[in-house]
């Protein structure tokens, strides 16, 4: 179960409008529909020229659209993102990657307000690529959908996956009720690990049992968000860290997990920022080319299929 990225109780309206929406300081929420994306010739090999040259060339090495599609897709997230939250021109930085698959910004960064102390992070499944973002704060996100195991009955697949939850979550999954259910729950925990994980930044070595979720009450509702889950690391409650979740739709859970203030901050923290739908002219509003065209990039793309066979059959 690896995570397809580049590896509330306040409650709010989930904004899912379009358009150059202006954000919260401070806080950036956003989310991209790749798998409603059908990109032409023109949009695809323009996106292929304003990603940098290993990042390109990664992406056409997928087997599948659907990939292809969503790691185009992150990757114009985070460029946008630079580009607009810390005011640095599309052509002129450099976004790399830790040890740990985790996205950074390589170039110096001005001295300047808007671009200090910002921590991002990326995530991509099922049919959205998600970004958050976060002045003085250690952030990390992923997003899961509810899909039927493939190839196990649900009681099997959770006996494969026994050892990465505990008894006290593994209680709360299988209470859940149905199996769309209980899978939905399990999916829900998943990402919840799988967002703190990430703003530690610590990766696959992590033992997925040291932290504990306690979920908000009440199940989630697609529109709202929810702040109330708490975590147990080593069995000891963890105050500093807060959890965002919200349903993007009835089948894709997103997790965001927050860190500690750095330095802490004497203000109340602002209301949870709601996730914000973009578009494909959204995300390459402000780009702008770094290599020439080439032609070759969309014939590479438009022959290979969009899924496994067996996903297509199961959709």
């Amino acid at each position: 179960m690896q995570d397809k990225s580049e590896r509330v109780g306040v409650e709010l309206s989930l904004d899912m409008r379009g358009g150059n929406p202006e954000e919260m300081m401070g806080s950036v929420r956003w989310a991209f529909r790749c798998g409603s994306w059908t990109p032409t010739r023109y949009e695809w090999l323009f996106s292929a020229r304003c990603i940098q040259p290993e990042e390109k060339e990664r992406i056409g090495q997928f087997v599948f659209t659907k990939d292809a599609k969503s790691a185009m897709a992150g990757r114009l997230l985070l460029r946008r993102f630079v580009c607009e939250k810390m005011s640095l021109p599309w052509a002129h930085f450099k976004l790399e990657r830790s040890p740990r698959g985790k996205p950074y910004l390589a170039t110096p960064v001005q001295d300047s307000p808007a671009s200090l102390a910002w921590s991002f992070n990326l995530s991509h499944q099922g049919d959205y690529a998600v970004l958050a973002a976060e002045q003085g704060k250690q952030v990390g996100v992923d997003i899961m959908k509810t899909v039927m195991p493939g190839s196990s009955s649900v009681s099997e697949f959770f006996r494969i996956m026994t050892r990465q939850f505990t008894p006290y979550e593994w209680s709360v999954i299988q209470s859940a009720g149905s199996e769309h259910q209980q899978l939905a729950t399990f999916y829900r925990h998943w990402a919840l690990k799988e967002s703190f994980i990430k703003a530690i930044g610590t990766g696959l070595g992590f033992n997925l049992q040291r932290a504990e979720f306690h979920l908000s009450p009440g199940p989630l509702t697609q529109g709202q968000l929810a702040r109330h889950t708490t975590m147990h690391l080593d069995e000891e409650a963890q105050d500093d860290w807060v959890f965002e979740e919200c349903l993007l739709d009835e089948d894709h859970h997103v997790a965001v997990a927050l860190g500690a203030d750095s330095p802490p901050s004497p203000a109340t923290p602002p209301p949870p920022r709601p996730f914000t739908l973009l578009t494909f002219s959204d995300l390459i509003g402000p780009a702008s080319p770094l290599t020439d065209e080439d032609p070759s990039y969309w014939e590479s793309f438009s022959t290979k299929a969009d899924g496994p066979q067996r996903q297509r059959d199961v959709h």
